[in-house]
C-alpha cells in the first residue's frame, strides 16, 4: 500500500497538469482558471452543507444508540471528498464530488465497504467478517450479528457451574 501512495504523489500531479494544459488550449487560460475557481467554491459551499448533515446525522445515531456504520463511512467520505474537492485540477474533482454528493455517494459506500472487507479479510486469514463492516452484511439492533454455534432459541442445557479455585474467606 505505501508504494501505491508515493506511486499516486508522483502520478496524479502529473496527470492534473496535463489535463488543465489539455482544457486550457480548448477554452483558453483564463476561462480554464475560472472554471478551476468556480470548481472550487462549488466544491467548499458543498463539503459545508454535506458535512453538516454527516455530523448531524452521526450525532442521531449516537444519541439514540444505533450502531453508527453508515453514518461513519459517510463522514469518512465526505472527508476524503472535501479533500480531494479543494486541491486543484480537474481529476481530483472527479473524484471529490463522486465522494460529497448525496446521490454518488451509496456508490462510493459500497465500494469502501468492499475494499475494506476485502482488506481486513486478507488481513485476518479469510475470517468472515459479514455484519462488521458497514453495509457488508445484517446487523441487529445492537451491532453486528454473526451465526453463531450453540442450541437452537428456547433449548435448555442442564448443566453445573464449578469453580476450580474458591476463594477463602
Amino acid at each position: 500500500m505505501p508504494w501505491f501512495v508515493a506511486l499516486a504523489l508522483l502520478v496524479v500531479p502529473i496527470l492534473e497538469i496535463y489535463v488543465i494544459i489539455q482544457i486550457g488550449q480548448v477554452i483558453g487560460g483564463w476561462p480554464t482558471v475560472g472554471l478551476l475557481l468556480v470548481e472550487s467554491a462549488l466544491g467548499a459551499w458543498l463539503i459545508k452543507r454535506e458535512g453538516r448533515r454527516a455530523w448531524n446525522a452521526l450525532q442521531n445515531a449516537l444519541q439514540t444508540g444505533k450502531m453508527p456504520g453508515r453514518e461513519l463511512s459517510d463522514a469518512a467520505l465526505v472527508l476524503v471528498g472535501g479533500t480531494l474537492l479543494l486541491t486543484p485540477g480537474f481529476v481530483t474533482d472527479v473524484f471529490g464530488f463522486f465522494f460529497v454528493l448525496p446521490f454518488t455517494r451509496p456508490l462510493a459506500r459500497r465500494g469502501l465497504s468492499a475494499f475494506l472487507s476485502r482488506r481486513l479479510t486478507t488481513q485476518l486469514g479469510g475470517a468472515n467478517l459479514t455484519g462488521f463492516i458497514p453495509g457488508a452484511g445484517p446487523t441487529g439492533p445492537t451491532g453486528p450479528t454473526t451465526a453463531r454455534p450453540g442450541p437452537a432459541a428456547g433449548d435448555v442445557i442442564q448443566g453445573e457451574v464449578i469453580d476450580p479455585d474458591p476463594k477463602k474467606p
